[in-house]
């Protein structure tokens, strides 16, 4: 899946939207929204389903996530919402994105493509037009969004001792477009999108490491979950304090991951402090 040969005794592996880079509410609210209320026919409940959109992706623990289980918890909330009801406007979550999402990892347009193909499923034929208008949408859009401060000065202090990677669940394009336009493609050894893996996967490449020198930084719950099961520290950004998040990790958390005081009670005081960031259920009222 991803092959290189380590050039450090140290990883870092570095999410991109919303964490390096500030686009991810660009890219919500300008192009995955709109077009999530025009594909799956929300005209009549838009700005229901716009909180609900922005709750996914942006404002809950769910923030991050790859964006077809993140259409799918979307509608569901939508689904249970009492204004969306009594406006009777029907929330389908198709069961055929249901069941290609339990069994693909690489959740990406590629792998959509070939599932349509195999079985020509309207549904999921539907659900990849979405998906493709998005990144039309995206590609059209984004553009001149520079890293958070104090992101370029990290990459920099690191890039000598440390090998970086991307890790993201945004599509590959997109990621080599952006980390190239603002220069700093030159200092990873490794663009990893969704077409490529979960990020879970993404950083299996910590085996070849030694223990505790493999660092995740990430915005969202979905990557410290990445981080766990690959013996990897996480240093979170916390979603709406990213300048100081990164201030914070430029002048003291790569010193300590590199001097081998990151793990235990530093770690912890920053993974409490995170935690407080991100809700699990959306701040309106709910119908089981």
């Amino acid at each position: 899946m991803i092959e290189f040969t380590p050039k450090h005794e140290y990883l870092v592996g570095i999410d991109s939207d919303g964490c390096a880079f500030d686009t991810m509410e660009l890219k919500h609210k300008e192009c995955f929204i709109p077009n999530i209320i025009n594909y799956m026919e929300l005209q009549g409940v838009s700005k229901y389903a716009r909180e609900a959109a922005e709750f996914v992706n942006l404002y809950s623990k769910s923030r991050g996530v790859n964006r077809f289980p993140a259409l799918v918890e979307m509608l569901e909330w939508l689904e249970k919402r009492p204004e969306v009801k009594a406006r009777g406007v029907q929330i389908t979550v198709p069961q055929s994105l249901r069941d290609w999402i339990a069994r693909e990892t690489r959740l990406g347009n590629p792998a959509l493509e070939k599932e349509v193909e195999a079985n020509g499923d309207a549904d999921l034929k539907h659900i990849l037009a979405w998906s493709k208008a998005v990144n039309e949408a995206v590609g059209g859009m984004v553009r001149g969004v520079p890293p958070f401060p104090f992101v370029r000065e990290s990459i920099q202090k690191l890039s000598d001792k440390a090998d970086i990677m991307v890790v993201s669940a945004t599509p590959q394009e997109a990621l080599e477009r952006e980390w190239n336009e603002h220069d700093l493609a030159q200092y990873v050894i490794a663009i990893c999108g969704q077409e490529v893996g979960t990020k879970t996967e993404h950083l299996q490449m910590a085996a070849k490491y030694p223990p505790e020198h493999t660092l995740m930084v990430g915005d969202a719950p979905g990557d410290y979950k990445a981080a766990v099961p690959n013996n990897a520290l996480f240093f979170p950004v916390n979603p709406g304090a990213e300048e100081a998040s990164w201030k914070r990790f430029c002048e003291e958390g790569v010193d300590r991951f590199l001097c081998g005081t990151f793990s235990g009670e530093y770690q912890q005081k920053l993974l409490t402090e995170f935690d407080s960031y991100l809700p699990e259920t959306p701040p309106w009222p709910v119908e089981v």
